[in-house]
């Protein structure tokens, strides 16, 4: 009975800690949006999660470039999906009109309870596509076998990845931004994958390209990315410049003893 009651009392603490929107497809709730997104890269959390995907799949459009934050939440969210998919479970996130994802086992996730949401997946035939990333049970053993290979050979671990948004500035508004993009695309090297891009207006008729791009950690270096190619002859016929505006590490799964709360402080 009392183990019942703390998974019940936990339950109530996430249900009070989730997010809110309201009318996200109004100007109001893309406002409240965007300022919300102002400090954050992700709904909740450190990495991208089930609450972005509930906000996303709400939002009937891509917000426009007036909302910049909520754009650029957008467009990294898309990419995600398209590239490596979202496994994150979030902390739970409210839309009114939508129906509301909560994540009851967070704070202690035992295997047992990790099991049930793949069974479910496995009795679901119209589920061919798991926007979520949940692994089923093949996929599970197949992990397991490739970890218990790894240990006894005594390989080193596989490299992790990150999800990187760059900002590229032309010299000016002459520069052609079409060939601009073409030289960012151009630069291709083992461990790069580019991503989604859009021009944002900087001011006096110039734009910067914004664009997504996943490198594996141990293969691209972001910095000897922009020193050695984004910037050096010939894509610095059109590229001024180009800044890291957001890096984040794509988390495939937790280890049994990690939540979520361990990584938000």
């Amino acid at each position: 009975m009392s183990a019942q009651l703390n998974e019940g009392d936990q339950a109530i603490r996430l249900i009070v800690m989730a997010v809110t929107f309201s009318n996200l497809n109004s100007a109001s709730g893309l406002k409240k949006l965007d300022e919300y997104l102002l400090t954050r890269s992700y709904i909740t959390g450190y990495q991208a999660s089930k609450d972005d995907i509930s906000v996303h799949v709400a939002l009937s459009a891509p917000p426009s470039s007036d909302y910049v934050n909520a754009s650029r939440w957008y467009n990294h969210i898309e990419a995600l999906l398209r590239i490596s998919g979202v496994s994150g479970e979030g902390e739970g996130v409210k839309i009114d009109g939508s129906a509301t994802v909560f994540v009851e086992d967070v704070a202690t996730p035992p295997i047992t309870d990790n099991k049930a949401p793949a069974a479910v997946v496995e009795e679901d035939d119209d589920d061919d596509v798991d926007l979520f990333g949940e692994e089923t049970e093949e996929e599970k053993k197949a992990a397991e076998e490739r970890a218990a290979a790894a240990k006894a050979s005594g390989k080193k671990k596989e490299s992790g990845k990150s999800s990187v948004l760059l900002d590229v500035k032309p010299w000016d508004d002459e520069t052609d931004m079409t060939k601009l993009e073409a030289a960012v695309r151009s630069v291709q090297m083992e461990g790069l994958l580019w991503g989604a891009s859009k021009l944002v207006p900087v001011g006096y008729g110039i734009k910067k390209l914004q664009i997504m791009m996943t490198i594996v950690d141990d293969l691209v270096s972001v910095d000897n990315l922009i020193e050695d190619h984004l910037t050096a002859e010939p894509a610095n016929e059109f590229i001024q410049s180009c800044d890291i505006v957001a890096f984040n590490k794509i988390c495939k799964f937790l280890r049994p003893h990690e939540s979520l709360h361990d990584f938000s402080n």
